[in-house]
């Protein structure tokens, strides 16, 4: 089976061509003002336009509340909400509700009991991405180039395909995907210059190793 690939946070047009060129199939736009990442939504619509009936068009967000759903829904029209806060596994409906969109859930794992809130969400987002919990303080959910220890997920099942997430660059991807058995991975800071800086020979280099994995 083909691994998936989402390219996440990107803000300019020569990256998200990168992305989309390399055979991506997702994208993802930071809608969180805290993050060096973050576009807002008018810009967001107009870049990401290209990528429509191309690749998924992720809005990646924390904590929204209803009318900033709505908001996104009208304005960029994403396929998928991925939540990276404290949501509740009820909220997914209400999301889904507001936008029309799927639900990703991220899910911050440092240890193996930090899998016990996976079982109810499995039930509730279309997909679940695992990514490192941050370090402590950080005002960012992810996208702070932590890894976690990926065996953890070596022999676990879940309902719907799953992204890995935290830490990957094109020279980790293929031995995270190894490692993991993830059918589906995602990278933010990996493919970066400086933070919030995309680059695009990166992005090219991590989707085709991830492809050869």
């Amino acid at each position: 089976m083909t691994t998936k690939i989402k390219i996440c946070g990107l803000a300019t047009v020569d990256t998200l061509d990168a992305a989309l060129g390399g055979g991506a199939d997702f994208v993802g736009a930071v809608v969180f003002p805290k993050s060096p990442r973050h576009l807002a939504l008018a810009a967001a619509a107009d870049l990401f336009e290209r990528a429509r009936g191309r690749a998924k068009i992720v809005a990646v967000t924390v904590d929204p509340d209803d009318a900033l759903l709505e908001e996104i829904a009208r304005t960029l029209r994403p396929d998928f909400i991925q939540l990276h806060g404290a949501e509740s596994p009820s909220r997914a409906e209400t999301v889904r509700a507001l936008t029309g969109a799927g639900v990703i859930k991220a899910m911050p794992i440092r240890h193996g009991d930090d899998f016990a809130a996976a079982d109810e969400w499995d039930y509730h987002a279309e997909h679940l991405m695992f990514d490192a919990k941050p370090p402590e303080g950080s005002v960012l959910p992810g996208g702070v180039g932590h890894s976690f220890d990926w065996t953890l997920l070596a022999d676990r099942a879940f309902r719907h395909p799953w992204f890995l997430a935290g830490g990957l660059n094109p020279d980790n991807v293929a031995e995270a995907l190894r490692i993991a058995g993830a059918p589906m991975v995602d990278v933010s800071s990996g493919v970066e210059s400086a933070p919030g800086v995309k680059d695009a020979d990166r992005i090219a280099a991590f989707i085709q190793n991830a492809r050869r994995s």
